[in-house]
Parts: C-alpha cells; sequence; structure tokens
C-alpha cells in the first residue's frame, strides 16, 4: 500500500477551499455513527486525526455545517464537501476526511468506532472495532500502535 508523503495538499470537490497537511496522522478512523452515515450519505465516514499544527486552510473560508454543535464540522460553502471536523473541546488535532487530499490512496482505517450502529453490509479493515468509542485511556495506546504500523 501506498504511503502518505508530506507535505499533503488537497481540497473540495469544486477546488475554492484548498488545504495542507504537514504532520503525519496520530490515527485513522471509520466511523459507523448515524450522525456520520447521514453526513457522509454513505455507510460510515472516514477520518485522519491530524495534529493541529500540522494542518492549514490554504485557499477559501470553510463554513460549519452539520448540527451546529459544539464539535465543528467544516464544508466548502460552494460545494458542500465535509472537509474536516474540530472535535469538541479538544483543540490539539483535527479530524479531517482523507479523501479531500489529492493523494489518499495510503489511506486504510486503524479503528472504526460506532459499529452497534453500523449497517449490516459495511466493512473495513479495520484492526480494532468499537461499539461505540474506545475508552478515553485507550486512545494513548492506539496512537503508539498506529505509529508503530507506520513505520
Amino acid at each position: 500500500m501506498p504511503t502518505l508523503a508530506l507535505p499533503a495538499e488537497g481540497g473540495c470537490r469544486c477546488g475554492r477551499v484548498r488545504l495542507k497537511i504537514s504532520a503525519m496522522p496520530l490515527l485513522t478512523m471509520a466511523c459507523h455513527c448515524i450522525g456520520c452515515q447521514l453526513m457522509s450519505s454513505s455507510a460510515y465516514s472516514l477520518s485522519a486525526a491530524i495534529p493541529s499544527e500540522g494542518f492549514e486552510v490554504t485557499k477559501g473560508e470553510p463554513v460549519i455545517g452539520g448540527l451546529h454543535g459544539a464539535s465543528k464540522h467544516y464544508f466548502c460553502g460552494y460545494c458542500m464537501t465535509w472537509m474536516f471536523t474540530r472535535p469538541e473541546a479538544i483543540d490539539w488535532f483535527v479530524n479531517l476526511r482523507p479523501t479531500m487530499l489529492d493523494d489518499h490512496a495510503w489511506f486504510a482505517p486503524f479503528i472504526e468506532t460506532w459499529t452497534a450502529e453500523k449497517l449490516p453490509w459495511a466493512a473495513t479493515p479495520a484492526v480494532h472495532s468499537y461499539e461505540a468509542l474506545p475508552a478515553f485511556e485507550e486512545y494513548e495506546g492506539l496512537v503508539a500502535e498506529y505509529a508503530r504500523t507506520q513505520g
């Protein structure tokens, strides 16, 4: 499987919003929750947790969409592509939709969450699977294990 080359650039479908990452993901995920199914119009959403200092919007102004709640979901205001999320009360990483990167062939979810709500036919190659979210104390080990798999 290809590897992620940094820096990596990408953008929304219409190209009016562009972004760049300069840090490796801390973790990659697929979320099967009903909210992600609705927002992505798919069986699950994909995300890569990018350290905040390694993430920047380089062109355009994304707008907040989704539920407009504590977690901020950012979209292109023109084509409405869901690009990234800034999770509630967490400022040290951004959940990037990895398919926003121009080259996303490297991506595979390491964990999958909310499998209690997944569609019966939906499957991913995730190494770890959770009916809801991992316990908070598990994340440090998951991040370390993911880093080891990336070399």
